[in-house]
């Protein structure tokens, strides 16, 4: 999964951004509005994190410019303004929550997986997709109840694939979602990935949860149940 975080206070932006990527996250970081929007409109992120007193361009402002250029993802606000009508005018402004500084990781954490749970049109944190368990809060999946032992990125990639259900997802696409902008996208480690995990859900062959479509992508075939 990919975020985006703006927030101008150096120290605050390091432990955000620290913290998310020790989560598995993909992490893109900005220190002002100005950055802010060009992340915001250049790119299409599962979700992204927004102080509101920013240098340049206000948070708010670059909250309505993402929304007016049809950017439909979820938009977390950090905010230190605690007035209710601050908090209002954000929803107003296109913002889906926010938080009010300051606050616990863990939180922030817990509010940015319900942000995309809801956003995939799930309402429950622990989905199931047959004898398969995947619990979105301890980011643990399991079959027939025993707990798969899946490496982080195996994890990003089977939660990105069952947020988009019945999609067709590029290679292309699950490596801007999948890896920071700095690291080695070579298709070929996707292709690892994917195969292992495929083993690991599907041991036996039976259910055939991943799809391959040959120079297309991949698709996530299971139905919640």
């Amino acid at each position: 999964m990919r975020v985006l975080v703006v927030e101008d206070e150096p120290a605050l932006r390091t432990q955000l951004a620290d913290a998310l990527k020790e989560q598995g996250y993909a992490v893109d970081v900005a220190a002002d509005g100005e950055e802010a929007c060009y992340f915001a409109l250049e790119y299409n992120y599962d979700v992204a994190v927004m102080d509101l007193g920013l240098p340049k361009i206000d948070g708010m402002e670059v909250i309505r410019r993402t929304r007016a250029k049809g950017k439909t993802y979820p938009i977390l606000i950090l905010t230190a303004r605690g007035h209710w009508q601050e908090k209002v005018t954000g929803l107003s402004a296109g913002a889906d929550d926010y938080l009010t500084k300051p606050f616990h990781i863990e939180e922030l954490l817990a509010r940015l997986s319900a942000l995309q749970r809801r956003a995939a049109g799930f309402a429950n944190p622990v989905l199931r997709f047959g004898p398969i368990e995947v619990d979105t809060v301890a980011q643990q999946v399991s079959r027939n109840g025993i707990a798969l032992d899946l490496t982080a990125y195996e994890y990003r990639l089977l939660e990105y694939l069952i947020h988009h259900p019945g999609k067709v997802v590029s290679k292309t696409e699950l490596t801007e979602h999948l890896y920071d902008q700095d690291e080695d996208r070579d298709s070929n480690v996707l292709e690892v990935f994917v195969g292992r995990l495929r083993r690991k859900l599907d041991p036996d062959n039976d259910l055939q949860p991943i799809e391959t479509l040959r120079g297309r992508g991949y698709r996530f075939n299971l139905k919640i149940s």
